[in-house]
């Protein structure tokens, strides 16, 4: 990836290179690229990977989504200690830094794809700008559910004059963004071009297609209670389409260590502080204890006694499902009611002497989360099953049952966990879990909470911590019980939106002043258009 992106780099800085006539005419180097010769298919191995850092580790999703939705937890308190902004909705130093990556990120990323796309569009690569346009779908639908309204219809048009776009509503910007993927995944496959540097699917059209239909029928699906009608109308083009057929169908980004692209959930991981601080939640903990569920050992442990141990994630520890024990949300080590010492079920500190830690008898991540060369999964066939099998309780037409759809997801959210390179479920463990646990249809309301409760805990694991906490908001499933903890930013409420950033106010006042007031304000639980369950 490291070739491809700095060939990138080279070609574009002499594509874009402004200069006048004569000196052109006598300095031009006809071996070297300009924007005639410059491939842009060079530019998307770039375009894959910004979206996979916007999706993962500082950026925000360790930070915020995963303890707002209570997949992680953390007993730090504020300050510079940084997970407070998720655990207890509690800002620290950082907070206002933390707020804008997200939008900073995904815009850059929508900037490259731009320039990919405008460079396909002069050369006639139908299939390379199709390809773009689903990637800037999936990158601005991505902002767009975050923070709400964002710019869409005249973003990225500096060149053109437009410095300062108009916030598109969410509510035409979804219908914009569907059209506009609906358009992208016509003509694609169209076209003569080949995709080539493609890290994502080694420019398998046909897999693209598959890729743009399964996040049409997500985009479609957050729209259930908003527009149903509309999110029907999707969800069956969608199908219609073709959706993910089998886990070979995922989206799954790889990493490459060595040449400077790790998986960034995987780097803050390895933070000593983070080995540490961050433990599983006792809601996603005892949600797997009760059914057996076989990802358990693969995903959790409990270190070896002692800070040492704990701070160290090169030692391995215990993952009996026995003795996992989740860390419940909205605790500290400071010494008063919210210690963790006082919390009814606490196991006790592990270790002695100088050699304690308070919260060692917790379960952490495994070592899978900490391998730098570990995939990122952009969407999985278990997802699309579940949503599937959400669509059928609905009354969509689907192609099998809802607990046919279920019964897949599961199998699939299962066996996909060894993609992490680490410990496996077996194909067979698979099938008995979900012939063990089938989708319960005794009411529609049931089959919604199992289906997205699963949807939760299988984004949770896999580290897509934004789609688990843009699921519950959507299905309000699981039941989470917010934190309530002094100081806090969105007291007893679990955030529902991240603010805007603070830049916006000076770059494009008018614009935000219209979005702020067309949203009803611009808080951690302003709800976003689609969020209406």
């Amino acid at each position: 990836m490291k070739r491809y992106i700095s060939l990138f780099l080279t070609g574009l800085l002499l594509a874009v290179s402004a200069c006048d006539d004569n000196f052109e005419d006598i300095n031009t180097d006809p071996n070297r690229a300009d924007g005639n010769l410059f491939d842009p298919n060079l530019i998307l191995p770039t375009v894959s990977y910004n979206y996979g850092n916007m999706m993962t580790g500082y950026t925000g999703s360790i930070l915020f989504q995963s303890m707002w939705v209570q997949v992680f937890a953390s007993t730090t308190t504020g300050g510079a200690n940084y997970y407070s902004n998720g655990d207890k909705y509690v800002a620290s130093v950082n907070t206002n830094s933390y707020i804008q990556n997200v939008w900073a990120n995904g815009y850059s990323a929508a900037s490259r794809i731009y320039q990919m796309q405008s460079l396909a569009q002069e050369k006639g690569m139908t299939n390379l700008d199709a390809v773009g346009q689903i990637m800037k779908v999936l990158t601005l639908s991505f902002v767009s559910d975050i923070y709400g309204d964002i710019p869409y219809s005249e973003a990225l048009q500096a060149e053109d004059g437009i410095t300062q776009p108009v916030y598109d509503a969410q509510d035409a910007l979804y219908m914009r963004m569907l059209e506009d993927l609906d358009g992208a995944l016509s003509t694609l496959g169209s076209g003569t071009d080949a995709i080539t540097n493609d890290v994502i699917y080694d420019g398998d059209i046909a897999k693209w297609k598959k890729f743009g239909y399964s996040l049409m029928l997500k985009m479609a699906m957050r729209l259930v209670d908003a527009d149903a009608t509309t999110a029907q109308t999707y969800v069956q083009k969608a199908i219609a389409g073709g959706v993910f057929a089998s886990t070979a169908d995922e989206a799954v980004l790889v990493s490459d260590q060595t040449n400077g692209y790790s998986n960034t959930s995987a780097n803050a991981l390895n933070t000593v502080d983070d080995v540490y601080e961050v433990r599983w939640s006792k809601k996603l903990i005892d949600f797997m204890k009760a059914v057996d569920d076989p990802r358990l050992p693969v995903i959790a442990e409990v270190p070896p006694a002692g800070l040492a141990a704990n701070r160290n994630g090169n030692v391995v520890g215990d993952n009996d499902p026995a003795v996992q024990i989740g860390l419940p949300n909205g605790y500290d080590l400071k010494g008063g009611d919210t210690d963790v010492v006082n919390e009814p079920n606490y196991p006790g500190a592990t270790g002695s002497g100088d050699d304690v830690a308070p919260i060692g008898a917790y379960s952490r991540p495994t070592a899978i989360y900490r391998d730098r060369d570990a995939p990122v999964f952009v969407m999985t066939y278990a997802e699309v099953e579940l949503l599937l099998a959400d669509a059928a309780l609905r009354g969509y037409s689907t192609p099998m049952t809802a607990a046919e759809h279920y019964r897949a997801g599961v199998i699939a959210a299962m066996t996909s966990i060894g993609k992490f390179g680490g410990g496996v479920v077996s194909a067979a463990d698979a099938v008995s879990f979900a012939d063990a646990n089938p989708l319960d249809m005794s009411t529609t309301e049931n089959g919604l909470k199992m289906v997205n409760e699963q949807i939760w805990a299988t984004t949770g694991v896999m580290v897509n911590f934004v789609e688990s906490w843009n699921n519950w908001k959507r299905s309000g499933y699981p039941e989470l019980t917010p934190v309530t903890y002094t100081g806090s930013f969105s007291p007893g409420q679990i955030p529902r939106r991240q603010l805007y950033p603070a830049s916006e106010s000076t770059t494009n006042p008018s614009s935000l002043a219209d979005a702020i007031a067309r949203m009803g304000g611009d808080s951690w639980t302003t709800r976003v258009w689609w969020d209406a369950q």
